[in-house]
């Protein structure tokens, strides 16, 4: 089978992207696995399928690179929304349908998309970290010298520790940048750190607002591998974050087609 496919990153967050509109497509974890694979395949932290869905613009359905369906992506929703007007499904604003619920997205004049991102209601407060789920799971600590940290190392001993090797957590490691972080995170199901993970730089911003890391009430500027992000909330109670939007660039790279 001749597969089309479109490619696009969000600071650095890379996607195999497919329109499946006309459901001509269904693949085994085997076959993304590979599609996703940096040397034997296209290569990517991800694929997703962009399919119709009643009441909505679209649907996201989103595969880890280890070929499992995973809960939501972030850098995902921002490319997908991209992909979406670069397809002419959308103009500028849209609604779709992800594995955690409906979000709003829109399309901004200077090539970068804002998606609003589910509600957090709460956040489990720890001694060394905190552990607060914004589509995915997160477990975010703080750390100095973050440019030098071994985040592989550390991030694999807490995704596969007691609590989390079952189901797994994304980790994050944060340090105050300026008036506001950088963050760097070690992602379930690519088993290795990424250039930037958009519900991981949602977590990260919350908890440095907790924290009183930042120099506004209601914003972050997050530095990432992979480029900037920005992240607007409104904070009701200690552990309530309500109209949550991240922020930043997201483009095609390029578009081909692989035999499977």
């Amino acid at each position: 089978m001749q597969l089309t496919f479109y490619k696009y990153q969000g600071t650095g967050n890379d996607f195999i992207i497919i329109d499946n509109r006309s459901h001509l497509y269904t693949f085994t974890a085997e076959q993304i696995n590979l599609l996703c694979n940096r040397r034997f395949g296209i290569g990517a932290d991800g694929l997703m399928l962009l399919e119709l869905e009643p009441g909505f613009d679209f649907k996201m359905v989103y595969f880890n690179s280890d070929g499992n369906q995973s809960s939501m992506c972030g850098n995902g929703g921002r490319c997908i929304t991209a992909f979406a007007k670069h397809i002419g499904l959308i103009s500028d604003s849209c609604k779709f349908l992800a594995i955690d619920g409906p979000h709003e997205a829109m399309n901004l004049p200077n090539g970068q998309v804002s998606l609003k991102m589910s509600d957090v209601k709460e956040v489990e407060v720890n001694n060394d970290h905190y552990f607060l789920n914004t589509g995915s799971p997160h477990y975010v600590t703080t750390v100095s010298n973050i440019e030098n940290y071994d985040v592989v190392t550390e991030g694999k001993k807490i995704r596969f520790n007691e609590r989390f090797k079952e189901e797994g957590t994304n980790v994050n490691f944060i340090e105050k940048k300026g008036d506001g972080i950088f963050v760097r995170t070690y992602e379930r199901g690519v088993e290795d750190e990424t250039f930037s993970c958009g519900t991981g730089v949602t977590a990260a911003a919350i908890v440095a607002g907790m924290a009183g890391m930042l120099s506004s009430k209601n914003s972050c500027v997050v530095k990432t591998l992979g480029g900037e992000l920005e992240v607007k909330f409104e904070k009701v109670l200690d552990t309530n974050f309500y109209n949550i939007w991240l922020q930043g660039p997201a483009s095609l790279v390029y578009t081909g087609t692989i035999d499977i």
